[in-house]
């Protein structure tokens, strides 16, 4: 039985405390009302609107050309859909990278016109004083390192991350430093599980993993992977808790051939 499972609204403090008393965090995307209320009927500590919704709602090959106006509409459909978990909204390519006072701006927007509780931005020493800037602004930031979609064009891959030293030195540097900055969490994503627990044991904020193995503070994963309604995409890390794509489709072609058969609706479904 989870120790915080009576709690009625989840805060950054309520995930560092889940930490600090060794309870796993959950986390999952929404992008719609629909979803975020099943997602937090189902119990989950926190949501996630990524800017992966440029994959799955928009159909784009990469991350990137989501707009920060795409993500507050996104993000105010969540919001609206959540009683209990806490809301946390990526900040999309292009709205935080080139100056603090753009990314203090872009930060501003998606708390007050998106409803988010909190806002995730990628990257570690090179964002610096975006990320500075936001925090003092009172803005709740969780951090994103490892591999980091936004990067996919510097990367070239969404191979794993960090599996070098020197790459591994920085992730666990760049990880204290989002620590130092006021993050109040971080997202690991594919890196080596040995990485990704050296990281969570050297910080005091928690640390959620996609891909980085079984010893982060919490986990996430995007929904419509999980409930299997993405077929195209099976990565080692994912578990798939259902198969909707069968599902739907069979449930998709069963209307469609009472429709065909006039064996819908019938007299019980006339009025």
């Amino acid at each position: 039985m989870s120790v915080h499972s009576e709690i009625k609204k989840i805060t950054t403090e309520t995930l560092r405390k889940m930490k600090f008393d060794g309870e796993k965090i959950s986390m999952l995307t929404a992008y719609d009302f629909t979803t975020a209320k099943m997602v937090d009927a189902g119990g989950v500590d926190a949501v996630l609107i990524g800017d992966s919704a440029s994959n799955v709602m928009a159909g784009y090959e990469t991350t990137l050309p989501i707009t920060l106006d795409q993500m507050i509409y996104h993000t105010q459909c969540v919001v609206r859909g959540i009683d209990r978990a806490l809301v946390v909204a990526d900040l999309p390519f292009g709205t935080y990278q080139s100056n603090p006072e753009k990314a203090l701006e872009s930060a501003v927007r998606m708390m007050k016109e998106g409803g988010a509780h909190a806002i995730k931005i990628e990257g570690g020493k090179e964002i610096e004083e975006s990320i500075r800037k936001i925090v003092n602004a009172g803005i709740p930031v969780m951090g994103h390192l490892g591999l980091t979609p936004q990067s996919i064009y510097q990367f070239g891959t969404y191979k794993v991350r960090a599996k070098e030293d020197a790459e591994a030195e920085k992730l666990l540097s760049d990880a204290k430093l989002l620590e130092e900055l006021g993050c109040f969490g971080v997202v690991l994503e594919k890196i080596p599980a040995a990485l990704a627990q050296k990281v969570s044991e050297s910080l005091s904020i928690p640390t959620i993993g996609i891909g980085a193995g079984p010893h982060c503070d919490g986990q996430v994963l995007v929904y419509h992977d999980m409930v299997g309604m993405n077929q195209g995409f099976s990565p080692k890390f994912l578990r798939r808790y259902l198969d909707l794509y069968s599902e739907i489709t069979g449930a998709v072609s069963q209307y469609v051939k009472d429709v065909k058969n006039a064996d819908f609706p019938n007299n019980q479904e006339s009025y």
